[in-house]
């Protein structure tokens, strides 16, 4: 009986151990939290995260966003659950260069790798990330004011659409702007006008600007909803093709506008890449290599000429 009893308790052992392994084996989280989900740009950033999680075994990325952009509090509460919930790592797009380095910080002391992607944190934390992916902004907006300067010249009213004050991309975007501006030309900068990333906004204040100077040459918008909204300001008053317009970013509605000339131009950065090399680099960090603190994920300037090439296909979306 002893040794009947004995074999059961063996039996069960094993079963329980097959039980759980599944279980043991689980994939581990890689964390992608950017600004906010509300946007063709980010879902961009979402695809290549997943496409470049399915090449690493053990491995599965999450995606969250905040409300909007200028929710800091809801950003920061979503990197302080991923830290809580213990991920292998985390992949962040701050929508605040400061507000979340103490969020940032607890996964660092948590022993959770931390890749920036997009937006940079302030020098304060430096230490609390091992990458930073993104577009070099303040070379791409310098980009954006040839192409501005190439149309309308060196003299005449401009104006700027921006998105977030302070976020790190706007920052580097329209100050790379401004400062090629200002120093290659005599142009009157209007603005910048903030529209918090926010379409309507955007719609709103372009709508006002145009309204107020009947002798603006051109205007620049910063992002995605913001040019979007400028583009369709420009087409509601009538401007559309007679103001010289740059956007950013490049989704469908903003390759209308470039194919129908209300856009001359958006400089497309690859949000694809962001996510995807996002979730390699965390991988190789949680590995041990060596990765570069920056890598520049790079911009293309697309036209009505060059918007069927493939540099161009490769970044839209």
């Amino acid at each position: 009986m002893k040794k009947l009893l004995t074999t059961w308790f063996a039996s069960t052992l094993l079963l329980a151990a097959a039980s759980v392994t599944p279980a043991m084996a689980a994939d581990k989280e890689i964390a992608v939290i950017v600004k906010t989900a509300n946007s063709d740009f980010w879902q961009n950033v979402k695809k290549g995260a997943n496409d470049g999680v399915a090449g690493l075994k053990g491995y599965t990325a999450s995606f969250q966003g905040a409300a909007s952009d200028t929710d800091l509090a809801g950003q920061v509460a979503l990197v302080e659950n991923a830290v809580n919930r213990k991920v292998a790592a985390i992949v962040l797009a701050p929508s605040d260069p400061d507000a979340l380095i103490p969020a940032m910080k607890k996964a660092w002391e948590a022993k959770i790798p931390v890749i920036l992607i997009d937006s940079a944190a302030g020098k304060a934390g430096e230490s609390y990330y091992q990458s930073f992916l993104a577009t070099d902004n303040e070379k791409a907006g310098e980009l954006c004011a040839q192409a501005l300067i190439a149309k309308v010249g060196t003299t005449g009213k401009i104006a700027i659409m921006s998105y977030t004050a302070g976020s790190g991309s706007e920052i580097g975007r329209v100050g790379g702007f401004r400062k090629y501006i200002e120093k290659h030309s005599k142009l009157q900068v209007l603005g910048p006008f903030y529209s918090n990333s926010q379409m309507g906004t955007a719609l709103n204040q372009t709508t006002d600007v145009l309204a107020a100077n009947a002798d603006l040459k051109g205007v620049f918008g910063a992002n995605e909803p913001t040019a979007i909204g400028m583009g369709r300001a420009l087409v509601q008053a009538g401007k559309a093709g007679k103001v010289v317009a740059i956007g950013f970013d490049g989704n469908s509605d903003l390759q209308g506008f470039v194919k129908d000339g209300t856009l001359e131009a958006i400089a497309v950065q690859s949000a694809y890449q962001m996510g995807n090399l996002g979730v390699k680099t965390a991988v190789e960090v949680i590995q041990g290599k060596k990765v570069p603190k920056f890598r520049d994920t790079g911009v293309v300037m697309v036209t009505k000429k060059n918007i069927d090439s493939p540099e161009a296909k490769n970044v839209l979306y």
